[in-house]
């Protein structure tokens, strides 16, 4: 392919001037890395959210972890039957809720839940890797401002 041709075929016209476009292209760059540095410990996204909300809300219900991840209830079912499979989160009975189970991570799930977070960090800085450490800063802070204008 000649020199023109790539310019060419690199000509995205008006998707360059889109945030959208952008935050699409970076969130899958980023979704990637994430994906590569937790093979190890066969977390996906989803189940790291779950995790990270039931390690810093021990006892939380099923139903809290849903609507904080804006996730459908049944959903968070399969994802929790998932972990619980693989021994990394256990259900107990609620101490204020005879309906509902109480989230709890197990010790495997403790070990698993700080090696993913490691991992996790790892993956941001690879898809920061371009940005300072003040543009990280800002690019979080203007990321939580959209979700929050968002209702998320």
């Amino acid at each position: 392919m000649s020199d023109t041709a790539k310019k060419k075929a690199q000509n995205i016209g008006p998707l360059n001037d889109l945030m959208t476009y952008h935050l699409r292209r970076a969130q899958v760059s980023s979704f990637n890395n994430f994906t590569a540095a937790m093979s190890e410990t066969q977390i996906t996204p989803g189940q790291f959210g779950v995790i990270t909300l039931i390690s810093s809300n021990q006892g939380l219900s099923q139903s809290a972890v849903a609507r904080a991840l804006g996730v459908e209830r049944s959903t968070m079912v399969a994802v929790i039957d998932g972990l619980e499979e693989r021994g990394l989160v256990v259900r107990k009975p609620s101490l204020t809720d005879r309906r509902s189970n109480a989230l709890e991570l197990s010790e495997k799930g403790k070990q698993v839940y700080e090696q993913a977070l490691e991992l996790a960090h790892q993956a941001d800085q690879k898809t920061t890797s371009a940005l300072s450490a003040e543009e990280t800063i800002q690019l979080v802070t203007l990321l939580r401002k959209l979700n929050s204008a968002a209702g998320i």
